[in-house]
């Protein structure tokens, strides 16, 4: 059986900059990610970011900075092609390394197992040709692979968009964007390049089904009323050989839920998502979390939690020093920036749900 002090589970950004933060402090530090690479979706994203570190830096730079302070920082160990398939009340924690069934004893756990994009309901959405924004993105930058010659978006948050964009630069041409809300989900910043271009981006829209002999060949759309119902003769057709779904995230908590962590379901967080202290540590002594596992937001975001998880899980092991406080306050100065403007408005009401939850279960 490995035993080590920090346990991280997933190799996206939160995991990778807990891992550092965690190590740098002292502690012993175990990564392991089920992929084969390390960067999550940071390692496919050509678009440039924001926040205090990494401003003006496009994902995959930002991968490429954080994996060399990985890879310099000693005391971490990092298995790659390495599922966690179960956390158990004895604390013990299985994993697949390669073909064998390992077994890790760690003093800490960080969980960071990121968001899974969710699917549609619509006629013909099982056609070839409908796909997900994250796969094209993933088919563009990781395979080198046009996903279509001519698509529609569905859905206008930041996902949308800005894959929606990458897809233009790569020659394919956007039929539109529909999106269900009566406005843009995304930032302004995203939706004006893209309207730069002459995609229209159309607000109050559904898609209705795909169509096509074996494959898409087109998608027929319609509008909603204010009350998110379809305007009967309000169909419009599109020709497009893909159809990409941007229709959010649902965070991965399966761990959670095994481990026994308190669980609630907060809307605007994107679904089931563990009850956490200020520290990140959920209702299990030991577990904290870090990222999209939290409530689907930005990478920067899910750096600056992850390096909070980080500091305060080596900090509850000993490593309590001016830098572990030096690096909690400074997490917490970025979380507080990232959520400062208007777009971050439903992200603030479910943390306020959260801590409500919170309180009351301490009361």
């Amino acid at each position: 059986m490995r035993e080590t002090e920090i346990l991280v589970i997933g190799g996206g950004p939160a995991g990778i900059r807990a891992a550092i933060t965690a190590a740098e402090l002292g502690a012993e530090v175990l990564l392991c990610e089920r992929d084969g690479w390390l960067g999550g979706q940071l390692i496919k994203q050509t678009g440039k970011f924001f926040g205090r570190e990494y401003a003006g830096q496009r994902g995959f730079e930002i991968c490429a900075d954080l994996l060399a302070k990985l890879h310099n920082t000693a005391k971490i160990d990092i298995w790659l092609d390495c599922p966690v398939l179960g956390i158990y009340e004895d604390g013990v924690v299985s994993c697949q390394k390669k073909d064998r069934l390992e077994k890790i004893k760690p003093q800490r756990m960080i969980i960071a197992t990121g968001a899974a994009e969710n699917f549609l309901a619509f006629a013909g959405n099982d056609l070839p040709g409908v796909i997900s924004a994250g796969a094209a993105e993933t088919l563009m930058h990781m395979s080198g692979v046009v996903p279509a010659q001519r698509a529609l978006m569905v859905g206008a948050g930041n996902i949308g968009l800005t894959v929606s964009y990458q897809m233009i630069q790569s020659g394919v041409e956007v039929a539109a964007v529909i999106e269900a809300a009566p406005q843009i989900g995304g930032y302004l910043v995203h939706a004006s390049k893209l309207a730069r271009t002459g995609v229209p981006i159309k607000t109050g829209y559904t898609i209705q089904e795909a169509y096509g002999e074996g494959k898409v060949e087109g998608a027929r759309i319609m509008r909603l009323d204010e009350t998110w119902r379809p305007i009967p003769g309000s169909e419009e057709d599109i020709a497009c050989d893909a159809i990409c779904l941007a229709v959010g995230l649902n965070p991965l908590a399966e761990l959670c839920w095994q481990a026994g962590c308190q669980m609630e379901l907060i809307r605007e967080l994107s679904g089931h998502v563990p009850l956490t202290d200020e520290n990140l540590q959920t209702t299990i002594e030991g577990i904290y979390v870090a990222g999209d596992i939290c409530g689907p937001e930005e990478a920067t975001t899910a750096m600056a939690e992850g390096k909070l998880a980080g500091a305060n899980a080596a900090a509850s092991l000993g490593y309590d020093t001016e830098q572990a406080q030096a690096a909690r306050l400074a997490a917490l100065a970025e979380l507080g920036e990232l959520r400062a403007g208007p777009m971050s408005a439903r992200i603030k009401t479910g943390l306020d749900k959260l801590r409500e939850k919170g309180a009351a279960k301490h009361a």
